[in-house]
């Protein structure tokens, strides 16, 4: 890796950088889209009860928890280039074990599928990442922000081809849910092979070299508990929270939908505009990030959040108007907490480590996410979908005197 690069060549070799993500996230955008829009009606027409719909969310958020501690460690010794690649790879498999196990009606390797599909999804979020290793710091959050906004255009289009991908297997002998993973696993497949083959050099082990360092092994991590800063536990704790809010309600708003007899045309529409929610306006977000600042980026969207829930407690089961807007506002927290959270751990993560702890801090993001959509079916089928979009909106509001505590302890190192 050549470490006498100008700083013409270092601006240049970032933004050929971005431009690959960017290809990479149009592509994985389309696979993260099917296990958000049908996962759950899938798992609920194969088993017959709705109090199990919200597994599919928290089987595959399970296996994006293994998946991003993987391509962490891997990335951190192998670069960026090669954890990417292999993590949309796995998560190609798993979408294309999920179509089978619809046709043969196999319970157990539905589950399995689902449970390895979550890596394509851990590994489209860690795209974003490869975007701030050559960033100067004061565009960290910008170039994170790329790489999701990219995301927006396969994961909006994703929802709206359930009915012609639906079409697609039917006519191919397979059950209509199980549609939209016959496009995941194309979408992972093909954002992978354009990782492999774009992202060179590697722009993590540009940095690295350029900082003098050599990749370390992974197993050399001795000490590294010890070493974790107030930036990286605020960074994390806002993308935690986050996480859960927004999976909890998301996952079962398809489900309470087709309680209330909207149509997968309206169900597909909801979730297309919560999932452009959640990244289109990255690009503005990134910048605020960069210049308002990561702290009051995130009480932002502990209070989007909240009003998120709000409105979806509050809104009637037939209104697909205020459905949408409570699902456009919850992905909209979630955009604005997942880029200031990711800003600090960057700004708080050294080069050596980077990667990995990055990779570490994405698996309680998923762990997160799996919780709280594993839970999200049990709390409905106890109470009600109010219930649930209320309490998901009132536990972001933690994230408030979390950061205070923060703001409190002055400058951080």
């Amino acid at each position: 890796m050549p470490t006498t690069l100008t700083e013409a060549d270092l601006h240049a070799l970032h933004r050929r950088t971005l431009a690959t993500v960017v290809g990479s996230q149009l592509l994985g955008g389309a696979g993260l889209a099917a296990g958000i829009t049908v996962g759950a009606l899938l798992a609920e027409d194969m088993l017959g009860s709705q109090g199990v719909a919200g597994l599919p969310a928290g089987l595959f958020t399970l296996g994006s928890a293994l998946a991003a501690f993987l391509v962490g460690r891997y990335s951190q010794v192998g670069g960026r280039r090669r954890g990417l690649a292999a993590g949309f790879a796995v998560g190609s498999l798993g979408a294309a074990g999920i179509v089978v196990a619809a046709v043969i009606g196999n319970v157990p390797l539905l589950f399995f599928s689902l449970f390895i599909y979550g890596a394509g999804t851990a590994t489209n979020l860690q795209a974003r990442y490869a975007g701030t290793d050559l960033a100067p710091p004061s565009q960290r959050a910008t170039a994170a922000s790329m790489a999701m906004v990219a995301t927006t255009f396969g994961a909006v289009a994703g929802p709206n081809l359930i009915e012609p991908m639906g079409d697609l297997a039917e006519a191919l002998g397979i059950p209509r849910l199980a549609g939209p993973f016959l496009l995941a696993a194309v979408a992972y497949g093909l954002a992978g092979l354009f990782l492999f083959v774009f992202l060179r050099p590697d722009p993590l082990l540009i940095a690295q070299a350029r900082a003098g360092m050599t990749a370390e092994p992974a197993h050399a991590v001795a000490g590294a508990a010890a070493g974790i800063s107030r930036g990286v536990v605020l960074g994390a704790t806002v993308m935690v929270l986050t996480q859960i809010s927004m999976a909890a309600i998301m996952t079962m708003t398809p489900v309470h939908m087709r309680a209330h007899h909207h149509g997968l045309s309206a169900v597909g529409l909801v979730i297309s505009l919560h999932i452009a929610a959640m990244f289109l306006p990255s690009l503005i977000t990134g910048r605020l990030v960069d210049r308002v600042g990561r702290i009051p980026m995130a009480v932002a969207s502990a209070v989007t959040l909240l009003t998120a829930g709000v409105v979806g407690a509050f809104a009637p089961g037939d209104s697909t108007a205020l459905l949408t807007l409570s699902l456009v506002l919850l992905g909209l927290g979630w955009n604005f907490g997942l880029i200031s959270g990711t800003a600090l751990i960057v700004d708080s993560t050294p080069l050596s480590t980077r990667a990995r702890t990055q990779g570490s801090v994405d698996v309680l993001i998923a762990l997160a996410g799996a919780g709280g959509g594993a839970a999200s079916g049990f709390v409905v089928h106890a109470s009600s979908f109010s219930v649930l979009a209320l309490g998901g909106g009132l536990l972001a509001l933690a994230l408030i005197p979390v950061a205070a505590w923060y703001a409190a302890q002055g400058p951080t190192s």
